[in-house]
């Protein structure tokens, strides 16, 4: 199985990973005019929106109808841009974990290597269904309501009138479009990060199952410092190269539940609401599985050391556990995925996220009730 394959093959649909066959002019010519036309279509609708909160917002309702919607295209818009910059980067990271040291040499190391695959392809698909029921529910609801009566499914500004019904139909179709890919640029970012995360885990337990052939003589102790060395090195290119979008996720996330929040708290519970109610639980999965799949990797990484120390110590000789005791100091410090080294992708950071936004739904009722 190929490292991330499903992820790569959603960021295909993106626009932002040509497939390997397509190496004549043409069909390079035809993909990167692909991805121009999803740039163009992420972009021009998350501006319409900017625009309609400078130009026509101008009440706390409409503020906060155009507002959650918005910042989910402008983290699109922020991914996608990141993506398209980090393509040789990814294509980097997936061929480092196919080479020495990091690639599966026995049959249980391949096993460990196919658990995580696993994983990663069924979380993968299991955030990719919930994203797009969404889409696919707010898409079903508005066409039963919304497309009737000549409302256009979200807010936004045009500088032309559309009460035409083939405008309006044109309109109302790249709005959905629009959201649709944003929603996959997402899930492609998210999908590829978390399980960038997860293959550390992966790299970690493999290194802690080579350690323990150590002391039945079948492993070299200096292949599997090499190997820690390594890790440490990919967890910090990743965390390097990914630390914008993480930052930005962070503090849009925050801004978004406190805006959901506000939106649930004024609607009655109807088919109209569930939308909402699905978009709401949509964003904090995407925020959780971040924190989620960051914890993991800190706590993979200070595990290590427990573990060594679990071997049986009293058959090595004293280079390899003096070799040993420098991986344990080592590992003493963890593995931290941050946001632009301010925040640490963890469970403590997701609910200091929760606490945050709903200080400012709070806030924001205040200010209406006064």
């Amino acid at each position: 199985m190929q490292v991330l394959d499903f992820t790569l093959k959603i960021l295909m649909v993106v626009g932002c990973w040509r497939p390997k066959s397509w190496t004549s002019l043409s069909k390079r010519t035809v993909y990167n005019a692909y991805t121009i036309f999803i740039v163009l279509l992420l972009f021009t609708f998350m501006l319409s929106q900017l625009m309609d909160l400078v130009l026509n917002v101008d009440n706390t309702d409409d503020f906060t109808d155009t507002f959650y919607i918005m910042l989910a295209m402008v983290i699109s818009c922020c991914k996608m841009t990141g993506l398209l910059i980090n393509r040789k980067n990814i294509g980097t990271f997936t061929s480092i974990l196919t080479q020495k040291p990091f690639i599966p040499l026995e049959p249980d190391e391949k096993k460990i290597r196919y658990k995580f695959d696993k994983t990663i392809q069924t979380n993968t698909l299991r955030y990719t269904i919930l994203v797009e029921a969404t889409c696919a529910c707010t898409a079903l609801i508005s066409l039963l309501t919304d497309f009737r009566k000549g409302k256009l499914t979200y807010r936004e500004w045009t500088p032309y009138n559309y009460s035409s019904k083939v405008v309006f139909s044109i309109i109302y179709a790249r709005q959905l479009i629009s959201s649709t890919f944003g929603s996959m640029v997402n899930v492609a970012c998210d999908s590829l990060i978390c399980g960038l995360l997860l293959h550390v885990c992966c790299q970690l337990e493999i290194l802690e199952y080579r350690l323990n052939k150590i002391s039945l003589g079948q492993n070299k102790l200096r292949e599997c410092v090499r190997q820690h060395a390594h890790i440490f090195k990919f967890a910090f290119m990743v965390n390097e190269k990914f630390k914008i979008i993480i930052a930005i996720q962070f503090i849009i996330s925050t801004l978004v539940v406190c805006s959901n929040l506000y939106q649930l708290a004024k609607i009655t519970i109807s088919a109209q609401s569930f939308p909402l109610i699905l978009y709401a639980f949509a964003m904090l999965t995407q925020i959780l599985i971040y924190c989620w799949y960051g914890n993991e990797v800190k706590l993979k990484s200070v595990q290590l050391a427990a573990n060594i120390f679990k071997m049986k110590w009293p058959t090595l000789n004293q280079s390899v556990k003096a070799s040993l005791l420098i991986i344990m100091n080592r590992s003493l410090v963890p593995i931290e995925f941050s946001s632009a080294y301010i925040l640490t992708m963890n469970l403590d950071s997701f609910v200091s996220l929760l606490r945050i936004s709903y200080s400012a739904y709070t806030l924001l009722q205040q200010m209406q009730v006064t």
